[in-house]
């Protein structure tokens, strides 16, 4: 089948994989820059143009859309929806997870463990919001920020009372959370396709730094999760409606909470970490979701996992369209 992949560099690590594990298995996948797609809303024939000429013959799409382009990618993956394509991700799916306060709403719903949560609007609040969530130290983020990049831990009251203020200044909108002391700066990202983890992996941050992320200097390993673990992590995929999803937890003295699920969970720092060739797992879940059979027009090439040097950017840190306050 002829998979198009909706991504904007087609030298990024994870779309380099997929075109190679989709090769492998005998598919023909091309690579298509989303914001170059331009649509026809048309009730009985709704169409995408792509570089003057109508895009036909897709049998399938795997988004991986960044935070900045959010708004219009996700356009563009539900025009495709439109037209009868099967995406891996569904729009909706991306849109829930990329907005932190709705996916924390929506897993806080449905009784998924997260850390104390506040959101608030104006500056007089922040002495009741920080009580809310434990006091100092607490954990001031973006609600559209990624990879780390506009998450800060206020060590002091006060310093909580200052950064909240200055971020309120800046009319960006922010949680509030407490701040998982026992976690000692690591998470956990679980890797799920379908309806079970495929891969974990522990993130541990570097020396002063209380950020996990790789792309902040984070280290990754092999890990073993619980049973419990394991059933939040593919839960929180499910409410959020995504078929492949990264879902970061923290390990609490209360049990797993989740703190972020990914609807565009890079691939190199999990295929590093475990060996497993997560890439040619999606593909295959994409198969037999659409029920097709592998084509046989040529043999299955043997993949390997190449070794970068560094990690790539899948999502960049640009904001999505947000609220403002008034």
């Amino acid at each position: 089948m002829r998979i198009a992949i909706l991504s904007r560099n087609k030298k990024l690590y994870s779309t380099h994989r997929l075109v190679e594990a989709a090769k492998a298995r005998g598919h023909d996948p091309i690579v298509i820059d989303f914001l170059r797609c331009y649509m026809n809303i048309a009730s009985h024939h709704p169409t995408i143009h792509y570089h003057g000429k109508e895009l036909k013959g897709i049998n399938a799409i795997i988004p991986r859309i960044g935070a900045s382009v959010s708004f219009y990618g996700t356009a563009v993956v539900r025009q495709f929806e439109m037209m009868g394509v099967y995406s891996l991700n569904k729009s909706v799916g991306i849109t829930r997870a990329r907005d932190k306060l709705h996916s924390l709403q929506l897993l806080s719903c449905k009784g998924i463990g997260l850390p104390v949560t506040g959101f608030a609007n104006r500056p007089g609040d922040i002495e009741d919001l920080t009580k809310m969530v434990g006091g100092a130290p607490l954990v001031v983020k973006f609600i559209e920020g990624t990879q780390g990049i506009g998450v800060v831990l206020a060590e002091t009251d006060q310093a909580a009372d200052s950064v909240i203020q200055a971020f309120m200044g800046l009319q960006a909108n922010i949680l509030v959370q407490e701040y998982i002391a026992e976690a000692q700066g690591s998470d956990i990202r679980c890797f799920v396709i379908g309806n079970r983890v495929v891969a974990a992996m522990k993130r541990q941050a570097r020396p002063g730094e209380f950020r996990s992320n790789i792309h902040r200097g984070g280290k990754a390993k092999l890990i073993k999760i619980t049973p419990e673990e394991r059933s939040t992590a593919v839960r929180s995929a499910k409410i959020m409606g995504l078929s492949v999803a990264g879902v970061d937890i923290l390990r609490s003295n209360h049990g797993p909470v989740v703190v972020e699920v990914n609807s565009t969970p890079g691939l190199e720092g999990i295929e590093k970490a475990s060996g497993k060739d997560i890439a040619d797992m999606m593909i295959q879940f994409m198969e037999k979701s659409m029920k097709t059979k592998k084509p046989k027009t040529r043999k299955a090439a043997k993949t390997s996992i190449p070794k970068a040097k560094a990690p790539e950017a899948v999502i960049d840190p640009a904001p999505v369209t947000s609220l403002r306050h008034g």
